[in-house]
């Protein structure tokens, strides 16, 4: 698992996408993943964004198993990679958020809140559509 882990962070980026695709896959069926929660955790501060990207989407996907309430503690943490500058990283995140909010129905407000004040000014006027569509999709449902 740790070698999966590692594989991350590849500057081969087909082969880490595959293995963030396993990962993901392997979060729906065990915990197995959740022990390594504090490395994806830690991934959230690299200053490569695909890699910033690749640690939350598995963490929103560990909700489901957190029952050391991790998640909860780092939440500001956690959606601080909503801010990102590359909107097609926000987009894919956004994907992703809605484990969090199945599994941890008692963040629902700090993330809606969240949701609400993204600056989305900063992106193309096109990716500002894509996203608020996408913010309106989740919000919809809180």
């Amino acid at each position: 698992m740790k070698e999966k882990i590692e594989n991350l962070y590849n500057k081969d980026n087909n082969s880490a996408y595959k293995t963030l695709l396993d990962l993901e896959v392997i979060t729906t069926e065990s915990n197995e993943l959740y022990s390594y929660f504090d490395l994806l955790l830690k991934m959230l501060n690299d200053k490569r964004t695909f890699i910033r990207v690749r640690g939350f989407r598995l963490i929103c996907c560990l909700a489901k198993w957190d029952t050391k309430n991790k998640i909860n503690d780092n939440i500001d943490i956690i959606l601080k990679e909503l801010d990102d500058e590359k909107g097609t990283s926000v987009r894919q995140c956004l994907e992703k958020l809605n484990q969090i909010l199945i599994y941890k129905i008692e963040l629902t407000d700090i993330i809606a809140s969240k949701l609400r004040n993204l600056e989305l000014s900063k992106y193309k006027e096109s990716m500002q559509s894509l996203i608020k569509n996408d913010l309106e999709h989740i919000l919809e449902y809180l």
